[in-house]
């Protein structure tokens, strides 16, 4: 019963606009939406430039409607990139949250535009912060909801208490904030 008799629609949002609503009516397997099933539709529409948002639902009519959408991937023909969009939830009003439209921001970070520019900033912070994490160095985490400190000795022990006393060591604050 995670399958849908009901009428299912996708608006695709890029930098460049969007879709609109579409029917996604003709699959490539005879029966659509069918539990465990991947189907698999053709939508024609302007290029969008780089994904980053889709709008799918289903208009709630029909026997046994409700529907357990795991994801969507849209294979973008020009670039050749897949976009993923991961949903794993219940469009349905008797299940879950009771909605049967659903927002989903794309997930796969090697779609995302400026992806370069990400690399080199991670790789950048990496050579900033990496002395922190080398050998014989301690690392003390504080915790702001507990006011407690977290310390990995370099020896692979870990003190849950903290060494508040070693100020002048080699001992570097972390703050995670939860």
């Amino acid at each position: 019963n995670a399958g849908t008799e009901a009428d299912v629609y996708i608006s695709v949002y890029g930098e460049r606009g969007d879709t609109g609503s579409r029917q996604l009516l003709r699959s490539q397997k005879s029966k659509k939406f069918l539990k465990g099933q991947t189907d698999i539709f053709a939508v024609e529409a302007v290029h969008l430039g780089h994904l980053y948002k889709i709008v799918i639902g289903h208009n709630g009519l029909g026997s046994g409607n409700g529907w357990f959408l795991d994801k969507v991937v849209i294979k973008d023909p020009i670039t050749d990139l897949d976009y993923t969009f991961l949903c794993h939830r219940w469009l349905d009003q008797g299940q879950d949250d009771g909605n049967i439209v659903r927002e989903l921001a794309v997930t796969d970070a090697s779609t995302l535009p400026g992806r370069q520019e990400l690399e080199l900033k991670r790789e950048e912070t990496w050579a900033a912060e990496k002395w922190k994490f080398q050998k014989g160095n301690t690392l003390q985490f504080y915790n702001r909801l507990t006011h407690g400190f977290i310390c990995l000795n370099p020896d692979s022990r870990v003190d849950a208490l903290g060494d508040k006393k070693n100020k002048y060591g080699k001992v570097f604050f972390m703050w995670i904030y939860a």
